[in-house]
């Protein structure tokens, strides 16, 4: 892979971008690394080779997107850019009945409409290269968790998103790929667990009243998922296969847990499906 085919991706400042960046940069292929703190670019600079480059890019402000689109057009000139992968994203949990609505549009912001804002921004530079499109969503895009209900609901629209993407694009020769990793081991489920409390010391007392043995097992969930969840590697691999391979997959399940969870998902039925999960959940209620 010649390093004249560029690749942008979004979120790259840890976890699954930050892998998939250093990741496709050892492959040969010309990075735009998308962060949002200097000493984020600084780190990227001294892991990667002259082939990465640090842009600043924050998918929830129209002007980021639009100056890090007018760099990238510069640099890559006629080439286009070959590869877009849209990974950033945050996870907000909490029980719907107390969860504000705002928490919602701020999930939506980040993972669903900053998706559409890049990938429109990015689309004429993709058009030249005749390029490849990733999205990363997850196994709760098909599978909605309790308490986690603004992440599942922004994972399950990625898979519509993608899907329609898809189909719009095959006439051009433009190829969209899915990523749906397992629960993985990066700083977002520490962000999420840290945001969730903030706004458990919100709630009203009805709330702690109903919810605070759950709470309880949501947090030891997702302290077990922050660090025994499967490395970022194996997610940044499917994102390179997907932009290599000469006939990439639609939908890449990373992990056994994705692939048992999505398998289940859709063959089982959902008294079934809410019985599995209650006893998961409830019973340690």
């Amino acid at each position: 892979m010649k390093p004249t085919k560029a690749v942008l991706i979004t979120g790259a400042s840890k976890g699954i971008g930050r892998a998939a960046a250093l990741h496709l940069d050892q492959l040969g292929l010309r990075v735009f690394a998308g962060v949002r703190k200097q000493t984020d670019a600084d780190s990227l600079t001294q892991a990667a080779s002259a082939n990465l480059t640090p842009i600043f890019i924050d998918v929830t402000k129209p002007e980021m997107i639009a100056a890090a689109a007018e760099t990238v057009a510069a640099q890559v000139g006629d080439d286009g850019l070959w590869g877009l992968v849209n990974n950033a994203g945050v996870a907000v949990a909490g029980p719907i009945e107390f969860l504000p609505v705002d928490e919602y549009r701020r999930q939506f912001e980040i993972n669903f409409f900053g998706q559409i804002a890049v990938t429109q921004a990015f689309m004429p530079l993709i058009r030249i290269a005749a390029g490849r499109i990733v999205n990363i969503s997850s196994m709760s895009g098909h599978f909605a968790s309790p308490f986690l209900s603004p992440y599942s609901t922004s994972k399950h629209s990625i898979e519509a998103l993608s899907d329609a993407l898809r189909r719009e694009l095959m006439p051009f020769g433009i190829k969209v790929a899915v990523v749906e990793p397992s629960n993985t081991a990066t700083p977002i489920w520490d962000t999420a667990m840290d945001k969730a409390e903030a706004l458990k010391a919100k709630f009203p007392p009805e709330a702690l009243r109903l919810y605070s043995r759950v709470f309880e097992v949501m947090e030891s969930q997702t302290s077990d998922t922050g660090e025994a969840g499967i490395p970022p590697i194996k997610i940044a691999r499917a994102v390179a296969h997907a932009l290599t391979a000469r006939r990439p997959r639609i939908r890449y399940a990373v992990g056994f847990n994705a692939k048992l969870i999505i398998w289940t998902a859709h063959l089982l039925p959902d008294r079934l499906l809410d019985w599995i999960v209650k006893m998961r959940v409830y019973r340690r209620t």
